[in-house]
């Protein structure tokens, strides 16, 4: 998780962590504070004025959860651009809450044409905003979770099951929505204690399908998903989760 600058522009925005994102215990759940990032990201394009076009695809997103906030708990987010591509951005947040809550956040965004649906190269006037914050340091698109075929001899132990996408999962586009992906990660992530970090790749992403799949791999350290719509044998997307060092942050 690369650190903020000295310069370079850096938005704050707040949230109240509500019923409607809490697990059974009070706990925020990653896709509540996910929506969360990604509304205080939206509030930051439209406080530097950019324009609707072109415009942005959320392509992975890591969360390191440190402090798992809580029920009725207020977080200040602090947001900035960290590393740049030529046609994408990566966005770092630092998440803080009044009762404790620490989150670490890093998202990959690609820039679209929306007429031609492809990535376009990142404009000047977002330069000019966000460069500066980047300090000339380079973001990767690359993906980091394992293929199925990387587990080797171990692939018999991939549980594969059935998942089912609501009419709630959707957009306004009919795209699955983001935070949809980490409403499934929840269901199986319990057994790591924090600090734990998770990534999503969104990958092409899953299209509204009838039918999806999720095969997942689980050990004591480690869960991988890839989520798989019927008859296709690449992934549309895919997570993992595994425990961090206590250390890795110091303040």
């Amino acid at each position: 998780m690369l650190p903020a600058l000295p310069e370079g522009r850096v938005f704050e925005g707040t949230r109240k962590i509500r019923l409607g994102d809490v697990d059974p215990d009070g706990r925020l759940r990653f896709d509540g504070l996910t929506r969360y990032t990604q509304d205080v990201s939206n509030d930051d394009t439209s406080d530097a004025r950019l324009p609707d076009t072109p415009g942005w695809v959320v392509r992975s997103t890591v969360v390191d959860e440190l402090v798992p906030g809580y029920l009725g708990e207020t977080l200040r987010f602090r947001t900035f651009c960290s590393a740049l591509g030529k046609r994408w951005a990566e966005r770092r947040l630092t998440v803080h809450g009044d009762q404790g809550a620490r989150y670490e956040v890093a998202t990959l965004w690609v820039c679209i044409d929306l007429e031609a649906g492809q990535p376009a190269v990142l404009t000047e006037q977002f330069l000019a905003i966000y460069a500066s914050a980047a300090g000339g340091r380079k973001a990767s698109a690359r993906q980091r979770n394992p293929k199925i075929e990387s587990l080797g001899e171990r692939t018999g132990d991939v549980v594969a099951e059935a998942w089912q996408l609501r009419r709630a999962d959707l957009d306004t586009l009919g795209h699955v929505n983001n935070a949809a992906y980490w409403a499934a990660v929840e269901e199986w992530m319990a057994p790591f204690a924090q600090p734990r970090r998770t990534r999503v790749e969104y990958g092409r992403g899953l299209s509204p399908a009838p039918h999806v799949g999720i095969a997942r791999y689980q050990t004591d350290d480690r869960l991988l998903l890839w989520w798989l719509e019927t008859g296709e044998t690449t992934p549309s997307a895919t997570a993992s989760v595994e425990g961090l060092p206590l250390d890795l942050y110091r303040d």
